[in-house]
């Protein structure tokens, strides 16, 4: 019976040096400070090195060195697959990237309702949670491992930055819009609330100011999204309508979700706005070739920011929270009813 093979021995630092009979520590200052070398010097170590198939410093066991893994780690609190359909989502880590790649690090993304041992084990220099509770598991582990945390659209926690919009004020502002054109029974497409010990504050905000810009001058039919997908929209617009049918507008709490309503108003024979007006809520791309009337955050100015806080933390400093601007967006989804 044959033997196994032996895989090959992996080509050292040390055998490098051996090579050309220079210390280790020459031959890793070829990689990590070249300055220190003379070029002709640097240009024989990379030689031999790639003679001996030698491919360069471990970057796991230079990151233990170091105490740093290079990487930062954004819990996602909803299945990995939405953070590529969900354009917001795929604005905000975009934001997040531009701003933390300019220091050299790399992101990871833990998605799907993150367990806390995936935070705890996570080979992460810090963690940006993006649109979880205050009761999040994946908060409770990042403070139990004292990594620096950057807060993105939920409620303030003592010791940490929050990075977030003007949910509410957004929210009011089309709320006003509808009724100044006379509509009196309104739907809303909320999306996940959260419970009353685990809130989504921002999510509650919306559904606040929804109220207050109404003002008690229209009847408000609220209908819970179990995921923000184009899907749960046209599936709560065609649920309200049923049980509600003197609906005559919909606020919805993203533009995903008024992507469904408008595919749902058309299955159902409602025209758009003259039947029936739809406000979306976060002006992705297509909102505009859509005509939807919605109300724009910066979605991608709040992934930088949330970037920028997390390279402050680690720089030892203390960033002070961000609430940037909405604004509501008219176009040709609302109408007078």
């Amino acid at each position: 019976m044959p033997s196994a093979k032996v895989p090959p021995r992996r080509v050292t630092l040390r055998d490098v040096a051996a090579r050309l009979g220079v210390s280790p520590a020459t031959v890793s200052n070829a990689y990590n400070r070249p300055d220190q070398l003379s070029p002709d010097l640097r240009a024989r170590v990379l030689k031999a090195a790639g003679e001996l198939g030698y491919s360069g410093p471990d970057p796991l066991a230079r990151s233990l060195r170091r105490g740093r893994s290079g990487v930062i780690g954004v819990v996602y609190d909803s299945p990995l697959h939405t953070a590529f359909a969900d354009p917001a989502a795929s604005l905000f880590l975009g934001g997040v990237a531009r701003a933390v790649q300019q220091e050299g690090l790399s992101l990871l993304l833990l998605a799907g309702g993150t367990e806390p041992s995936s935070v705890t084990t996570a080979s992460v220099d810090g963690l940006i949670l993006y649109a979880t509770t205050g009761a999040s598991p994946a908060l409770a582990a990042a403070r139990a491992r004292a990594l620096p945390a950057v807060l993105v659209d939920q409620a303030a926690q003592e010791g940490l930055p929050l990075v977030g919009i003007e949910d509410g004020e957004g929210a009011h502002a089309a709320a006003q819009h509808l009724r100044g054109l006379g509509h009196r029974e309104v739907g809303v497409l909320a999306l996940p609330l959260g419970s009353e010990a685990a809130p989504n504050t921002h999510i509650r905000a919306r559904l606040e100011g929804y109220r207050r810009g109404l003002d008690g001058g229209a009847c408000l039919h609220v209908g819970e999204s179990s995921d923000n997908s184009p899907e749960s929209g046209a599936h709560l617009t065609r649920a309200l309508l049923a049980a509600h049918p003197g609906v005559t507008a919909l606020l919805c709490m993203s533009d995903v979700l008024a992507q469904g309503a408008l595919r749902a108003a058309a299955e159902l024979g409602r025209s758009v706005p003259a039947d029936l007006s739809v406000v979306g809520y976060d002006d992705i791309p297509s909102s505009a070739a859509l005509g939807l009337t919605t109300v724009h955050q910066p979605t991608e100015d709040k992934g930088s920011q949330a970037g920028h806080a997390m390279l402050a933390l680690l720089r030892g400093e203390a960033p002070s929270g961000v609430r940037l601007p909405t604004r509501l967006i008219v176009r040709g989804t609302t109408n007078q009813a």
